[in-house]
């Protein structure tokens, strides 16, 4: 009897161990996955510092206050409404057959259980996507916007544009359940932010004295060159440090192994992006151009950013390339032939790149039973619904960009008048010199 009571004993205890075990792996593993995502959104938020270095150093000294303001603002105008709006319509009860989320607007959960902590690191990982996308446009509508219709459009991208579009992939929409397949955002973050400056360039015009008609009727284009490259190439070493977690943490899971290997795509391509833009700006303009080198960088970064978890290192080093050379025809192209003033080249970077590492996926993908391209074995279908949603999130995007700029123009005022963009939008805007003292910028 009594050894029946002992063996009673050890087996409870036994199971005991056993589910504390239990309850501290899982527990483990939240805390975990806890770290990984505030870390990595923690990486993704310093991008917006990056984007203020790039867009200060490729413009002119007069306007270095001003774009620093926009990237600043709207992060915070951002967090705001996609808090209050955009999350709901992202990752909400899915509705309208899978077009648009419909609940937890305002949610704000006090309790202190799992759930309560799991929407909270989850909001705050996506918030920082939500303002990337924003802070792209910033850069493509430079030295001509006036601040309070920025601060205006950025509210609407956060708000609506990007959630909207986003809940199709990310929140269980449509596109995502026909096998779309975008691992952190080509197209989601980067095509929506690319449609969005290529619309809001066009409408507001190029800047004054950038296209000039010479006799005959031809027409000049004058370049403006930034007034800080190392600024400039500091913001893209914080971009590049920034896209780890971006691209790494989008496992959304720190004991994922795949971290690793899409760590890796990730530095590949955006290497190989750079040599690309080097040498086929070096081909092109007859000198390795830094600019276009810079920009080599971000095409292979946003290239791979949709196929970073389903692509070989190998595969990564060819869409890397293949964005880089892509960047300067496309630089080019928008500039000289489209005659639409990008200053930092945000369309080409984050549209033209956007939508060629969506395809990617399609042509290069092998993940497994998902997202299988043409060459690994899956015909053209994950192509075919790649290029489905390139075309759906881009005519989402292009239209409602389109119509609100239109609609600020005429109702608020978009562009500076020409006095106000001489004199530059530091004086003009906010009264604030970014080089005080230096007489020496005054007039670039």
């Amino acid at each position: 009897m009594r050894k029946k009571m002992v063996m009673v004993m050890i087996l409870f205890l036994c199971m005991g161990i056993s589910l504390f075990a239990q309850e501290v792996e899982y527990t483990a593993m939240d805390a975990l996955d806890m770290v990984w995502l505030f870390l990595g959104a923690a990486l993704v938020f310093v991008m917006q510092a990056g984007f203020a270095m790039v867009e200060t150093g490729l413009t002119r000294a007069k306007n270095a206050t001003n774009i620093v303001m926009k990237n600043l603002m709207d992060f915070c105008l951002g967090a705001i409404v996609y808090w209050a709006i955009g999350w709901g319509l992202m990752y909400g009860r899915d509705a309208l057959g899978g077009l648009i989320g419909t609940s937890d607007f305002f949610k704000a959960p006090m309790d202190a259980g799992r759930e309560s902590a799991l929407f909270y690191r989850d909001w705050f990982f996506q918030v920082v996507f939500a303002a990337t996308s924003a802070t792209i446009v910033s850069g493509a509508m430079a030295e001509r916007t006036q601040f309070k219709s920025y601060l205006i459009y950025t509210c609407f991208i956060s708000a609506l544009i990007y959630p909207i579009s986003g809940h199709w992939i990310w929140g269980g929409g449509w596109l995502s359940k026909l096998g779309f397949h975008d691992f952190a955002g080509s197209t989601v973050v980067h095509s929506v932010g690319g449609w969005a400056a290529l619309m809001g360039a066009w409408v507001l015009g190029p800047r004054e004295g950038k296209y000039l008609k010479a006799p005959g009727g031809r027409v000049t284009v004058k370049a403006f060159p930034g007034h800080n490259i190392p600024l400039a190439m500091l913001g893209i070493f914080l971009l590049w440090f920034g896209w780890y977690g971006f691209n790494g943490a989008s496992t959304l899971s720190g004991s994922d192994s795949g971290i690793a290997r899409i760590c890796v795509t990730t530095t590949l391509a955006a290497s190989a992006g750079t040599i690309a833009a080097l040498f086929t700006s070096w081909i092109w303009f007859k000198k390795p151009d830094a600019s276009m080198s810079m920009n080599g960088a971000l095409a292979g970064l946003v290239a791979i950013t949709a196929p970073c978890a389903v692509v070989s290192p190998g595969a990564a080093v060819v869409i890397g390339l293949i964005g880089g050379i892509l960047v300067v025809l496309a630089v080019e192209f928008i500039d000289k032939v489209l005659k639409i003033d990008d200053p930092v080249g945000a369309s080409s970077v984050h549209l033209v790149c956007g939508i060629f590492g969506t395809l990617a996926v399609g042509i290069w993908g092998n993940g497994e039973g998902m997202a299988v391209g043409i060459l690994h074995g899956g015909g053209f279908h994950q192509l075919g619904v790649q290029m489905l949603g390139v075309l759906s999130v881009g005519a989402w995007a292009a239209v409602t960009s389109l119509v609100l700029f239109l609609v600020l123009k005429a109702i608020t005022g978009l562009r500076v008048s020409p006095k106000e963009e001489m004199m530059g939008l530091d004086i003009t805007e906010h009264k604030a010199e970014a080089y005080t003292g230096f007489q020496i910028f005054s007039n670039m």
